[in-house]
């Protein structure tokens, strides 16, 4: 959306400087009013629509919750403000790029990111579909995670979330043993090979690789995440989810 406005701000841009340069060299442009009206607007909209596009590469960025993959947290419809530049300053035009970082990923963060290639569809891929999605950053680059009977495991201990939502808290899928080697289970769980393996409530374990981030929606039951479609790279990272401000009566911070 912010590569779309940028280019649509260059355009109009070139457009206001082609129609001032036509005035120099028109004296009746000069006393055209119709003319003069719609150069101003011209200049209004390149002006506008760049300072937008800057704002939302660099700064915050609105975002609309598509399902309910982080009830309590969020709900289908939250509209939210995204922080842009906590993690890096996005670079733009080039995929992935940040720098000057305000600080890292911490464990519980509600952050906000470019789905995989592995949480597409094949329809979706070969339409050249792109998604972002919201869930909670449960582990870091070099963290072991495992689950297990819906109880996540960090490094070995049993963490608490507070955050987290079970819309079947009755059901308990069995552990399925799927691969005869540990390596070959962290192999495929990063290749994102779990799409659609009975791994939701028994998973694991398996280690966060570097540069990367074990992901999860607060609505445990009905999240697609990290546990199916392997771990979310920094590269995809485009913010922290910051605060909500629609509807009125869900106004707030996010935790």
């Amino acid at each position: 959306m912010e590569t779309k406005l940028f280019i649509a701000g260059i355009i109009f841009l070139i457009v206001s400087q082609i129609m001032h340069h036509l005035k120099k060299k028109n004296e009746k442009l000069v006393n055209s009013k119709v003319y003069l009206f719609i150069l101003e607007w011209v200049d209004t909209i390149w002006s506008a629509v760049l300072f937008a596009s800057v704002i939302m590469f660099f700064i915050i960025q609105a975002f609309q919750i598509p399902s309910g993959s982080m009830h309590n947290t969020l709900f289908e419809g939250d509209r939210l403000f995204a922080n842009k530049f906590i993690y890096g300053i996005h670079i733009p035009f080039v995929e992935g790029k940040k720098i000057l970082p305000f600080r890292k990923v911490r464990r519980g963060d509600v952050v906000i990111f470019k789905c995989p290639q592995a949480a597409l569809s094949a329809e979706e891929k070969a339409k050249g579909v792109t998604k972002d999605f919201v869930k909670r950053a449960i582990g870091l680059a070099g963290d072991t995670i495992e689950i297990k009977n819906k109880k996540v495991f960090l490094n070995g201990q049993p963490i608490a979330e507070p955050y987290v939502v079970f819309e079947v808290p009755g059901y308990m899928q069995p552990k399925v043993k799927m691969f005869n080697s540990q390596a070959d289970y962290q192999k495929s769980w990063e290749q994102g090979s779990f799409v659609s393996m009975p791994i939701q409530d028994n998973f694991g374990p398996v280690k966060v690789p570097e540069g990367c981030y074990f992901v999860m929606g607060d609505n445990r039951d009905r999240s697609f995440d990290s546990r199916f479609w392997g771990p979310m790279p920094h590269k995809n990272l485009k913010g922290q989810a910051l605060v909500k401000f629609w509807p009125l009566t869900r106004i707030g911070l996010i935790k």
